[in-house]
Parts: C-alpha cells; structure tokens; sequence
C-alpha cells in the first residue's frame, strides 16, 4: 500500500475549512492491508482517522493528530437488479452513473455527488429526496466492516448488535444524524450508519436501488411572497409520490438573478418538485394548474417539464445556489457560516420566523435561507461583512440551535455532529444519553482510537 502520498495535506481538511494534522497516511487496496494498519495502529497506540471524498462540512474526516486512512482505492461498483455493491471509495456520482445505465436509481439525494459512498453512509445523509425515501440509513441492505480489533466482517440487514446497550430517545424530526442510533432490537445497518466513522472502517456496501418510474413532472414554482411558499410546502407535502419538496428564499433569488435572469421580476421565494409519475399522460401532471391557482403561485411564470432535459436544468439551478453562496462567503473574507438544524413539521413556519428575525436583528440583508422544506430541513447561511458580525454570527448559530431543540429538533439533520458542532450535541441529549453512547464506543473501541475527537470531544 501507499503510505506518505503526494495527496498528504489534501487529507487534512474538509470542504467547511475545518484543519486538521496527522503523522503519516495509508492507501489500503484491500481489506487484508487495512487489517495490517489497523493491527500495526494497535500496537503502537495510534489514533486512526478514516477519509473519504473531503466533502464533509463538520470536520469529522479532519485527523486530530496519528494516521489517515484513505479508502479512495475502494472504487467497485457492481449492480444487480434492486442493489448495488460498492467500494466505499467510489462516489455517489459514480453510482447514480451506474444504476441509470439500467433504468435504477439510489433513492435519497445527498447535494454533494462527488461525497463517497462512505461518507454518504457514516453521516446517514439526506439531501432532496429523503423527503420522499427518507436517509440513507434505510437504504443500507450489507456491509463489510474492519473494526478495531483487527477483524473484518460482513454484516446484513436483519442481523442484531450482539452486545449490551442502552436505548436512547430520538427527536421528532424526519431525519437526523447527531450520535448514534439506538433504539430496542437494532440491528448493525442502523447503528454503523451514521456512527461518522467512529465505531469501524466500512470499506464496501450494499445499497438499495428502486426502479425508474414510469415518468416525472418536475419544477420551479414561484411565489410573489415567502409566506405564500411556506403555505404551499404544508400543502403538497401529502402529495401522492412527491419526491423533492425544496424551498429558496428571496435572497437565494437574489443570488441567482445574475445567473438566471429568467427568474421573473415578482418573484419573491421558489419551491423545487419533482413528482413520481406513472407515465407522461398520468392525472397528475393537469392537477398541478389547480394547485398553483390554489396557492397562489406565479402559475404563468413558473417553470415546468416532463423530459430529463428539463429535471437536470432544474436541478443544476439549484446546486448553482450553494456554489454562489460560498463565492460571496469567499468575496467577504470570513468563513461560511450555515446551519443543518430540522424540527418536527409542526414547527417549520415558528422556525422560519425566527430565523428571519434574528437574522435581520444581526445582520440584516447578508444571509439566506433555502434547503430541504419537505422535512423542515431549511439552511440558514449568514455572510458576515465585519469581525463583529462574523463573533455576533458564531453566538447565534448556538442560539438558533437552542431554539431548535427546544421545539423538538434535531442539530444535525445531514451533515452529522463531527468535530465542529460536539457542543451542540449536550445541548441535544442530556449527560446520561451522551454517556450510553460512549458506552458503545468503548464496547467496539475500547481505547478510543478511531475518528478520535468526532462526535464526543477529546
């Protein structure tokens, strides 16, 4: 295997900007190396940190000193009617590539194609789709782990952890990925993903594939106001095999006109769909001009299409909003500030209001809210312009944390816990359920070596 590659300081941060260092790196191609590092790692005591595609925004694949292991060289990717099996190196892009080839498809829609199918897994991501598939939890079907002890195994859904540990609750939300998911009868799938690489080093997965519908209807609805847009997320949630229910604030608008300029000129906020359809000529497809009129939308105005043409522009047009929103964090010199907090559904419209009060009580008109409405998952993302903002900005992302868990929400909806936010996790779970977690850690690494100051704090 490769040790000391020229792709050294690449390990050493992720996509947030979070730092890290390390001693040496690792490029196991097979299981068997990765048993000799792990092994090798024991012996000597040191911290082992796994890596992936660098995508992460919480800075759990950052090393806090010892070894990297990267599992890029694990690129298989093999697709069977209803699964794929992949190495844990390959990317999502990768996969979605391969599956379509035979009209299949991975259900959730983490934003970042290029995340690997690793990273995807110990974060339990989300993205557009788990609105309608849910995370990607519910998708994994086996995996191949290395733990810490030097073996490696293949574990399957349906096969139960086989040692003792405590239940703990879970928020009301319809995703989350802060800590670990324990609940009565689980089962290995459901505890490793999302664990953020802390409890063993999976290098190859099955994931679930559904089959290409029959058709698809999807858009860019626009609203002459956010409350109009909010209204409508509430109201075509229950809708009959929508898949992606997104929601862009004015702002977000805003940021794109010099990119679009075909957004229409009263646009004030834009939902994203993508519908299920049993063919082209389903029911469906004339029911959304009653929808639109019902809600209020710019029904003229807005964009719809049937072709994959059309999907992809749509798409492209959201994934631009993230890439013009880290050029203008850029432009103003501080770093990006953003939350991936979700609440129960119930609560969506509270948290909004909020978000848009203390944003403009604190930096009014530099910040933008967008993201995954169909689970009251939207991003807030502040562009401090001072010192003093960008402090002020830093306090109130624990204070909109604070308000989220006291609705019921999550922390950390997608994107994990890592090594940026382990504060917000006491504010989540109390000192008793944090303590069952690290009980497991110990159960499957006794002297805390892996993923080392992720989730819990050195």
């Amino acid at each position: 295997m490769n040790t000391n590659s020229r792709e050294f300081e690449r390990y050493l941060g992720d996509s947030s900007g979070y730092r890290g260092e390390a001693e040496q790196d690792f490029l196991p191609a097979s299981a068997e190396e990765l048993r000799d590092v792990v092994r090798s790692s024991a012996a000597e005591r040191i911290p082992l940190t796994v890596v992936g595609a660098g995508t992460g925004l919480t800075g759990a694949s950052v090393p806090h000193g010892g070894w990297i292991v990267s599992l890029e060289r694990f690129r298989k990717i093999e697709i069977e009617q209803g699964r794929a099996r992949c190495g844990t190196g390959a990317t999502l892009r990768d996969l979605q590539k391969a599956a379509a080839k035979t009209r299949q498809f991975f259900g959730p829609n983490p934003t970042e194609d290029s995340a690997s199918i690793g990273g995807i897994i110990n974060t339990n991501a989300g993205g557009a789709r788990s609105f309608h598939y849910g995370s990607v939890r519910r998708h994994v079907l086996a995996l191949e782990v290395t733990f810490m002890d030097g073996r490696t195994e293949r574990l399957e859904r349906g096969q139960k952890v086989d040692f003792s540990f405590g239940a703990i609750r879970r928020p009301a939300t319809t995703k989350n990925s802060a800590g670990y998911y324990l609940e009565p009868d689980l089962e290995w799938m459901d505890l490793l993903a999302g664990s953020e690489g802390t409890l063993g080093i999976i290098t190859e997965a099955e994931l679930q594939l559904l089959p290409e519908p029959g058709g698809m209807l999807s858009g860019v609805v626009f609203f002459p106001s956010e409350d109009l847009a909010m209204d409508a997320v509430a109201a075509w949630r229950p809708v009959q095999e929508l898949r992606l229910l997104e929601f862009l604030d004015q702002a977000a608008l805003d940021l794109l006109r010099p990119r679009y300029p075909e957004i229409p000129a009263k646009a004030r906020a834009a939902l994203l769909i993508e519908q299920n359809l049993t063919s082209e000529d389903d029911p469906e497809v004339d029911a959304w001009t009653e929808r639109l009129v019902q809600q209020e939308a710019l029904a003229e105005e807005s964009w719809f299409g049937l072709r994959e043409a059309d999907r992809e522009r749509f798409r492209e047009f959201r994934h631009t909003l993230p890439v013009v929103v880290v050029d203008t964090v850029r432009r103003n010199g501080f770093p990006k500030t953003g939350t991936d907090y979700a609440v129960p559904l119930e609560h969506e419209r509270t948290l909004h209001r909020f978000y848009k009060r203390r944003c403009e009580e604190v930096v009014p008109g530099q910040y933008s809210i967008y993201g995954h409405a169909g689970d009251a998952n939207n991003h807030v993302n502040l562009f401090p312009l001072t010192s003093e903002q960008a402090k002020r900005v830093e306090a109130m992302m624990y204070e909109f944390a604070q308000f989220v868990v006291s609705l019921g929400g999550t922390v950390a909806a997608e994107h994990g816990i890592g090594k940026g936010k382990t504060d917000l996790l006491e504010l989540m779970y109390t000192a008793a359920e944090i303590g069952v977690m690290k009980d497991v850690k110990r159960s499957l690494d006794p002297d805390w070596r892996l993923g080392r100051g992720t989730i819990f704090p050195v």
